[in-house]
């Protein structure tokens, strides 16, 4: 950020008083610009078993497969994001049943929020941001070709708990993999 989107002077990036962490800070006006992190919400969106997965038609992790998932926009709820992201990726149309699993990813300041549902039909397909989808049982599911880590730990719990038809809530983050350095080889 480079100028104060109250009243167009340039921000500072300092530590504000009575604050802990580094903010942009105009000092033409006093606003301070607080970065707080994006929400991305999405549906496990199941029939008889089976999960509804998408192969992605943009960047980032194109031509992998994903639950239909994306940013929550201004203005609507959790639950509305992701039976819209759910409509938008595969022109699908869900019951959701609960929250399933939510994961923190602090390196990319994102917080991941998946929803567990019902499909009401089989009357989907793909949406501009798929390149295909399709529903699968967990042998099925092309696990190396899992375009994100939150999806497959999401997946991995929803398999996990199939068997008993109780979907619980699966908390976690995802934590930055430790940095090579030329002494490890």
């Amino acid at each position: 950020m480079n100028f104060c989107n109250n009243c167009a002077a340039p921000v500072v990036h300092r530590i504000p008083p009575g604050d802990s962490l580094p903010r942009f800070v105009c000092d033409a006006c006093g606003t301070i610009h607080y970065e707080n992190p994006r929400v991305i919400v999405g549906c496990v969106a199941q029939w008889e078993g089976k999960v509804l997965l998408c192969r992605r038609a943009i960047e980032p992790r194109h031509g992998l497969w994903t639950l239909p998932a994306g940013f929550l926009e201004n203005g609507e709820s959790v639950e509305q994001g992701a039976l819209r992201e759910t409509l938008e990726e595969a022109n699908a149309r869900a019951r959701l049943t609960g929250l399933f699993s939510v994961y923190s990813v602090p390196q990319i300041h994102q917080v991941h929020m998946m929803f567990h549902g019902e499909l009401a039909d089989l009357d989907f397909f793909p949406g501009e941001e798929s390149l295909e989808c399709a529903l699968f049982t967990e042998a099925q599911i092309p696990w190396e070709k899992i375009a994100f880590i939150t999806v497959r730990r999401t997946l991995r719990h929803y398999f996990e708990d199939q068997p008993s038809g109780h979907f619980g809530l699966h908390l976690g983050t995802v934590e930055r993999p430790p940095q090579r350095t030329d002494a490890d080889d």
